[in-house]
């Protein structure tokens, strides 16, 4: 027997007709709008949190109680309540009444979600209603003229008729769509909100001036919200985006947690934890979980405490983490054997964070130092005086350079320093001429001297080569961790070779940076490169498998191990899960003609391996189970190398059915990002805006802004791509 509840959904769907506007001239076509279904990243949310999802995602789920529109409760002599006839309208030529039902003179409540509405005489606000909160959009935008010419209290404004039509065209458009139907105080409201969240402003801007007065002009009507009422709504928002997270993040074979620390511009310590994952799609993802602050003595203790409570928070086991990356060194030493110890996560360090240590170690050598302390001085010297700025100016527009400024170098960003470095010497005759020639030039500020100069000019192709690798790591490509040690490897050797003919301070800078590279990524010890999850993402990574950077026997060893890691995910998970072949364990006895011995049929399994006889006496042989997986791994390793421009994550996704064993481990290796920030802002040479103001946002709603600032866009492009593959799925049958 036909479920009651689906019948009435379709019944209730058939209803809706989408109307074409031909310029408002020509009638409205009817056509039966087609029912589709949407994969939803959430399943089976309850059906007040399953419609707040909708709303906010701009999905469009159908209740399974949905049921065509109620009969009036009340003739055309009298009301449900036995009042007079006269009290109420007929508006049933209005088709926005097949979605409600009447329960008086002053309400309406809506089938579709049971929401009761406040009734004036007009169909505009439940019209509205239909549209923001069930996205049943284009058949009553379309439907406008014929909902107006139906209500007889109804009045049309000036130039109604050309604005459904403009209406109409742009409803592709999501806010243009939803402007024109929503009540535009909602609208107004719900966008003042999203410009907080996805400019991270603080909810104090409603009583900035300008933005009132900028409001009050183009809606005159609109009351600005105050901070509190944005508050409830940023903490509403912020609940049912985290429910929609909190099941995508159950979809992740394994996670890496980022942990960020960063100071806000009154130095407060804060902790920004991310989860990293590669899903189903091979597509990387990379979300927050919360930000919070941390107390001057929390600093660097008690950080597995804190990852584990974020955790059980968002419903995900200490098992499920993969491994912890930090930004900060002193973390790292400090929480790295509590996180193995007792949560058994391996720690490790952000790349941007120890390659920015190994080039401040280089240029502690002191004469080096001394130059770049003068230089800024230079530098600062400019900046201040204005006449010597307007001599320079003038020198410049002389020799055609006016694009070129001096830079002044941050300690924290060591790209600054090249960048302050190649402006000093770009500009070097229009400096020194300046300093020659201004009355206190010489008096205020000390010019280079000729060794200064050559020594930073010297300085200057080091650290070019320093920066080309962080734009290599900064390619959309090379973001997860296989990139980095092909990338320090090919460091260490270049800076090498630039200082064979360099003079012996450049050579000692050359010497420091390549011994810090060395020491920290453990490049001449076999036993921690071997350790290193680096080194096995980079062999995972179909660009990087020759593995260049290791000796014949080192790369033996890495292969045997590899081997063992395929052989452990085999023994700890099922056949189904770990996507693994197993042989078949059937076999057939028979007695022989000759003397009654048992003889064993010698059956070919999948991978061509025969069957003994001994079986029966000693078991299944376990060894026979793990050929296959080697013979995966074997064929990965002499398939051809990929271009360096190609997506490891795109190659895996197209051959994943071919090495599906080597696959699993590589879905979990290549989720580690190379910095614990995305690269461009790691090696950025200052701070972004969005940065600037992360730093002043009030503690209270810092978290929740950060959340929605990073989720929201990125859970609505994954629901998104689901529909998408689901659509391209069902187009092949």
């Amino acid at each position: 027997m036909e479920d009651v509840s689906s019948k009435r959904v379709t019944d209730f769907l058939q209803k809706c007709v989408k109307l074409e506007d031909n310029e408002g001239d020509a009638q409205p076509k009817e056509e039966i709008i087609e029912v589709q279904t949407l994969p939803v990243l959430a399943p089976s949310y309850p059906q007040p949190v399953q419609e707040e999802i909708s709303m906010v995602f701009n999905t469009c789920p159908v209740p399974a109680n949905l049921g065509p529109c109620t009969r009036r409760r009340r003739e055309k002599g009298g009301g449900h309540d036995g009042t007079s006839a006269s009290l109420y309208v007929d508006r049933r030529k209005s088709k926005v009444w097949n979605y409600y039902t009447k329960l008086g003179d002053a309400y309406v409540e809506c089938n579709v979600c049971k929401k009761q509405l406040s009734f004036h005489n007009s169909t505009t606000t439940m019209r509205e209603h239909l549209v923001r909160k069930h996205s049943i959009r284009d058949t009553l935008l379309s439907q406008l003229k014929d909902d107006q010419a139906s209500d007889p209290d109804y009045v049309a404004p000036e130039g109604a008729a050309k604005r459904a039509r403009q209406l109409t065209a742009e409803s592709n458009s999501q806010y243009h769509a939803v402007s024109c139907a929503e009540p535009r105080t909602d609208v107004i409201l719900e966008l003042v909100l999203e410009m907080i969240f996805r400019d991270l402003h603080p909810l104090s801007v409603v009583k900035d001036k300008g933005f009132g007065l900028l409001i009050g002009y183009l809606e005159p009507s609109f009351i600005l919200p105050s901070p509190v009422q944005l508050s409830s709504m940023l903490w509403h928002r912020y609940n049912v985006v985290k429910q929609h997270l909190e099941h995508y993040l159950q979809t992740a074979q394994s996670i890496v947690i980022s942990a960020e620390f960063w100071l806000s511009h009154p130095n407060q310590t804060y902790l920004t934890i991310m989860a990293n994952f590669i899903d189903g799609e091979w597509r990387r993802a990379r979300c927050i979980l919360e930000t919070q602050q941390v107390h001057e003595n929390q600093a660097e203790s008690s950080l597995g405490d804190r990852l584990y409570a974020v955790l059980t928070d968002f419903g995900l086991s200490n098992k499920s983490v993969f491994c912890v990356m930090h930004d900060s060194q002193q973390a790292l030493e400090a929480n790295s054997l509590q996180l193995k110890s007792v949560y058994g996560w391996t720690s490790l360090c952000c790349a941007a964070h120890l390659l920015h240590l190994c080039v401040k170690v280089g240029l502690e050598v002191e004469q080096v130092r001394e130059a770049l302390n003068t230089a800024r001085s230079i530098v600062c010297y400019f900046q201040q005086d204005a006449k010597a700025t307007c001599s320079l100016n003038s020198k410049l527009e002389a020799i055609n350079k006016t694009k070129l400024k001096l830079v002044m170098d941050t300690g924290a960003r060591w790209i600054t320093t090249i960048e302050m470095c190649e402006c000093l010497l770009d500009l070097k005759w229009a400096i020194m001429s300046v300093l020659e020639e201004h009355p206190k030039g010489t008096t205020v500020v000390q010019n280079l001297a000729d060794h200064q100069w050559k020594l930073l000019q010297d300085l200057v192709p080091v650290m070019r080569t320093l920066k080309i690798a962080t734009s290599f790591l900064r390619e959309e490509q090379n973001f997860s961790i296989s990139s980095v040690m092909p990338c320090i490897h090919g460091i260490v050797t270049a800076i090498g070779q630039q200082s064979e003919e360099a003079s012996g301070v450049i050579k000692t800078v050359v010497s420091n940076i390549r011994a810090e590279l060395t020491q920290r990524w453990g490049i001449l010890e076999d036993e921690t490169l071997l350790e290193s999850p680096a080194v096995v993402a980079s062999f995972l990574d179909p660009r990087f498998k020759e593995m260049r950077f290791l000796s014949p026997s080192l790369r033996s060893e890495l292969h045997k191990k590899i081997k063992s890691m395929l052989s452990q995910f085999f023994n700890h998970q099922s056949p189904v899960s770990a996507q693994f072949w197993v042989p078949s364990a059937d076999y057939k006895a028979e007695v022989g003609e000759a003397g009654g011995q048992l003889s064993a049929h010698k059956e070919r399994g999948p991978s061509g391996q025969s069957q003994s006889m001994y079986d029966i006496l000693l078991g299944k042989d376990p060894t026979e189970s793990m050929p296959e997986i080697h013979q995966q791994l074997e064929n990965y390793i002499v398939e051809p190398l990929c271009k360096r421009s190609t997506n490891p994550l795109d190659w895996w996704k197209n051959n994943e059915h071919r090495f599906p064993s080597v696959a699993r481990l590589a879905r979990q290796y290549l989720a580690i990002p190379a910095t614990v920030v995305p690269p461009d802002q790691a090696f950025a040479p200052s701070e972004s805006a969005l940065e600037h103001r992360r730093g002043v946002l009030a503690p209270e709603n810092l978290d929740q802004i950060l959340f929605l600032h990073q989720n929201f866009d990125f859970l609505e492009s994954m629901r998104n791509g689901n529909e998408n593959l689901s659509k391209n799925a069902h187009s092949q049958y």
